[in-house]
C-alpha cells in the first residue's frame, strides 16, 4: 500500500513532491483541506451575488482591471483566460516537471484561499495519479503575475483542450478525456485565474534543480577524491582543525566527506614523506569550493520549502468580505536563489575540469602524458578534455543572472518581473553540462586510478572503481570516448555512485554523512 500525503494538510518538501511525481507517494484531499477549499469557493460565490467588484472575479486581467465583467459572463471570463494565456513557445518541458507544477499547484490551491472548487483539485489530483500529463511550452513566462503561459497550457486539458501524454504518447485531450468517459470541467468564477496565477513553473524547475545539483554535488566529492588519489595528493588540506578556524557549514561538510572517502588509502600513504609541500587550488581546495556550493545548494532548499507551501494566486481569499489583491505570485524569491544555484553548479564543473588538466598532465605525478602510454599515434585523453572546456564554457554564458533583467508588460501594470522562468530554465541546462563534465573527469580518475594499482585506495573509493571498470575498460589505445562519457553520465545521473558508497559505507560502519548531514544530507 502506497503512502499518502494529504494536499494543503501535510508539508510539501522538494522530496515529498518527487514521490509523488514518480508514484511512491500517493496525494489525496484530505477532509479538512476539502471543508476550507468548499468554504473559499462560497466565498467567491458570494461575491459574485452580491456584485461586490474584486480583481479577477468580476473584472478583466493585467492592464484590464478596471473592466468590469457581468455575472453572466464571469464563467466564460475563466474559460477565455486559458485560451488567451496558452501563448508558449519553444521545446516542450519534460512530463516530469510538468507533473511537478500539477502537485505544487494542488498544494497551493489546497490551503483554501484561492477560491477554486473541490471539483476542479480532484479532476488536477486525477492528472496526477494516472500519470495523464498535460504538453507544456518551456518559453513564455517572465515569472511574475505567475507564470502565466505555461500554467496555462497546463490546465487546458480541465476545459478539454490542448494535448496530454498518456503512455508516453502525445494525445489529443478531448480524446482522452472521453477514454475515460470525463467531460470539460466549466471553470467557475475566479477558478481560471487561480488556476494560472502563481510560480508552479518556477518551483517545479526548482525542485528539479535542487535533486540534481544536490547529486552533482555528492558525485563531485567522490570523483574530486578520484582524481585526488590519481594524482598522489594529499589529505592534510581536509584537516578538521584546519576547517574549524573557518567554519561555514558547507566546507566542514565537504571536508569531512573527503577524509572518509580517503581514509585508510595506501595510495594517501604511499607519499606521506615525498616532499611535496602542496597541491594546485582544484585539489587542495575542494572542500571551500564544493563546500561554498553546498552553502547555495541550502539557501535554495530552505527558499524552495517556503515556497512549496505558499498561496501564490491573486488575489486572495480570506473570505466573502475580504480579498487581498497583493503580490504572491512573484517569482523574485526563487528567481535570485535559483540564479545563485546555477553559478555555484558552474562551479563545480569550472574546478571539475581543473582536476581532469592536472591527470592529464603527466610528468612529476608519475602518469604517463595524456593518460595512456603509447601516444603520438593515440590522442590519448586530450579530447575529452576538449569536451568538458567547452561545456565549462558554455555554462560561464549561462550563468549571466536572469533575475537582473525586467521588461515591462500588460501596458505597464506588470512593470517589474522576475524573469525566474529562465532562472529555473537555466540552472537545469547549466546541471546538464554538469553531469557530463563530471562524467569525463570520472573516465579520466578511472585511468589514472588503474595506473596505482596493486595499491589499494579506501574501501569506499575501490568500490567506485570497480563499478566503473565494470561498465568500461581501461584504454590503452583510442576508441570512440563519446560511448564512456555516456555511460559514465548514466551512472551520474542514476546517482549510483552515490546508493554505492552509502551501501559499502553501511556495511563497513563508516560514518560517510557526519555531523551537517541534517543540513546537507536530504531535501
Amino acid at each position: 500500500m502506497k503512502n499518502i500525503f494529504n494536499y494543503g494538510e501535510d508539508r510539501l518538501t522538494a522530496s515529498a513532491a518527487l514521490k509523488i511525481a514518480t508514484g511512491k507517494l500517493e496525494g489525496c484531499l484530505s477532509d479538512t483541506a476539502r471543508q476550507k477549499v468548499t468554504a473559499s469557493r462560497q466565498a467567491v460565490d458570494d461575491i459574485v451575488e452580491r456584485g461586490k467588484v474584486v480583481y479577477g472575479i468580476n473584472t478583466g486581467f493585467g492592464s484590464l482591471c478596471n473592466k468590469i465583467i457581468s455575472k453572466e459572463n464571469t464563467r466564460k471570463l475563466q474559460d477565455n483566460i486559458l485560451r488567451s494565456h496558452s501563448v508558449g513557445v519553444g521545446d516542450a518541458i519534460e512530463p516530469t516537471i510538468a507533473k511537478l507544477m500539477m502537485i505544487i499547484k494542488v498544494q497551493a490551491l489546497s490551503q483554501g484561499y484561492s477560491g477554486i472548487s473541490p471539483e476542479v483539485l480532484d479532476r488536477i489530483i486525477w492528472h496526477i495519479n494516472t500519470d495523464i500529463i498535460p504538453e507544456v511550452p518551456s518559453q513564455g513566462s517572465l515569472g511574475a503575475s505567475g507564470d502565466l503561459a505555461p500554467l496555462a497550457h497546463l490546465f487546458l486539458p480541465l476545459i478539454g483542450l490542448g494535448k496530454v501524454y498518456q503512455d508516453g504518447a502525445l494525445k489529443d485531450s478531448a480524446a482522452v478525456l472521453q477514454q475515460f468517459n470525463l467531460s470539460p470541467i466549466n471553470l467557475g468564477a475566479k477558478e481560471g485565474l487561480a488556476l494560472i496565477n502563481g510560480t508552479q513553473f518556477i518551483a517545479a524547475h526548482g525542485v528539479k534543480a535542487l535533486e540534481r545539483l544536490h547529486n552533482c554535488l555528492e558525485t563531485a566529492d567522490i570523483i574530486g577524491a578520484m582524481s585526488l588519489e590519481g594524482l598522489l595528493g594529499s589529505a592534510a588540506p581536509f584537516d578538521e582543525a584546519l576547517h574549524q578556524l573557518r567554519p561555514f557549514r558547507g566546507n566542514l561538510h565537504v571536508a569531512h566527506r573527503l577524509r572518509t572517502l580517503l581514509h585508510n588509502s595506501e595510495m594517501v600513504a604511499s607519499h606521506k614523506d615525498c616532499g611535496r609541500v602542496q597541491d594546485p587550488y582544484s585539489l587542495r581546495c575542494m572542500p571551500q569550493v564544493h563546500g561554498t556550493s553546498r552553502n547555495a545548494w541550502l539557501h535554495l532548499k530552505e527558499l524552495l520549502e517556503i515556497e512549496l507551501n505558499a498561496v501564490t494566486d491573486n488575489p486572495i481569499v480570506f473570505n466573502a468580505d475580504k480579498t487581498v489583491s497583493g503580490g504572491n505570485f512573484h517569482g523574485q524569491p526563487l528567481a535570485l536563489p535559483l540564479d545563485y544555484a546555477a553559478l555555484a553548479a558552474a562551479e563545480i564543473g569550472n574546478i571539475s575540469d581543473r582536476r581532469i588538466y592536472l591527470l592529464l598532465e603527466g610528468g612529476v605525478n608519475g602518469l604517463p602524458e595524456l593518460l595512456m602510454h603509447d601516444t603520438g599515434i593515440n590522442s590519448g585523453f586530450m579530447i575529452p578534455q576538449y569536451t568538458s572546456a567547452a561545456l565549462v564554457s558554455e555554462n560561464k554564458g549561462l550563468c549571466f543572472p536572469a533575475s537582473a533583467d525586467s521588461i515591462p508588460s500588460s501596458l505597464g501594470q506588470e512593470d517589474h518581473v522576475s524573469m525566474g522562468s529562465i532562472s529555473g530554465r537555466k540552472a537545469n541546462q547549466i546541471l546538464g553540462n554538469l553531469e557530463n563534465i563530471l562524467a569525463v573527469e570520472l573516465l579520466c580518475a578511472a585511468q589514472a586510478f588503474d595506473y596505482r594499482k596493486p595499491m589499494k585506495s579506501s574501501k569506499l573509493l575501490d568500490a567506485c572503481h570497480e563499478l566503473v571498470r565494470s561498465r568500461i575498460e581501461h584504454a590503452e589505445e583510442d576508441r570512440i570516448f563519446a560511448e564512456d562519457i555516456h555511460i559514465l553520465n548514466q551512472i551520474i545521473r542514476k546517482k549510483e555512485l552515490l546508493h554505492l558508497t552509502e551501501e559499502v559505507a553501511q556495511n563497513e560502519n563508516i560514518n560517510l554523512h557526519g555531523p551537517y548531514y541534517e543540513d546537507f544530507g536530504i531535501y
